[in-house]
């Protein structure tokens, strides 16, 4: 499969850039099935995802299930695959947005885009810059989020760990290959 930057597949990218253009939520029963997974704190980071996102999660979290098998995912994985792009939040961006942020990192790196975003001025504190910082290091960002939210350890470290190799992964390799799986990059 080919990766851009660690954004996942063209075809990943793609198909997340179109469900995204409709900017409703999960259907009422998927969205009750996803919080009944959730602890309290997780909930309250859930509710700030935007509908597309949730949308989006839920899809993986369904997934994740049906490629692991009921019983060999339990709650922390649920709520790994539901809150796994959470860190998004922080930056207030909107699809198209996105769209331009990551392809930026695309075509110039993802590194260089970040060290021309850290280069923001810190006085405006939410810069197009400082935002554009935030998105690209969601991972790290939701997992801080979730830590704080009281969750647990598979749910934290796979939010920071989603877009590395996995080599680098603290989560059980199995896991991990499925909520991969189940993300679609």
């Amino acid at each position: 499969m080919v990766t851009n930057g660690g954004f996942g597949s063209w075809r990943h990218l793609s198909a997340r850039f179109f469900v995204a253009l409709v900017p409703i939520g999960p259907a009422r029963s998927d969205e009750s099935w996803a919080l009944d997974h959730l602890l309290t704190g997780e909930r309250a980071l859930w509710q700030r995802m935007s509908g597309p996102d949730r949308r989006h999660a839920v899809g993986v979290a369904r997934d994740s299930i049906r490629i692991l098998g009921a019983d060999q995912a339990p709650r922390e994985v649920i709520a790994a695959a539901l809150l796994h792009d959470v860190g998004k939040v922080e930056s207030s961006f909107g699809t198209f947005a996105r769209v331009w942020v990551t392809l930026m990192a695309v075509v110039f790196g993802r590194s260089r885009i970040l060290r021309w975003a850290e280069a923001a001025p810190t006085k405006r504190r939410l810069s197009i810059r400082t935002r554009v910082g935030l998105y690209l290091t969601h991972d790290r960002l939701g997992s801080d989020l979730l830590q704080r939210a009281g969750s647990q350890e598979l749910t934290v470290s796979w939010a920071a760990e989603h877009h590395m190799a996995p080599e680098k992964w603290t989560v059980d390799p199995g896991i991990g290959s499925a909520l991969k799986a189940a993300d679609g990059d």
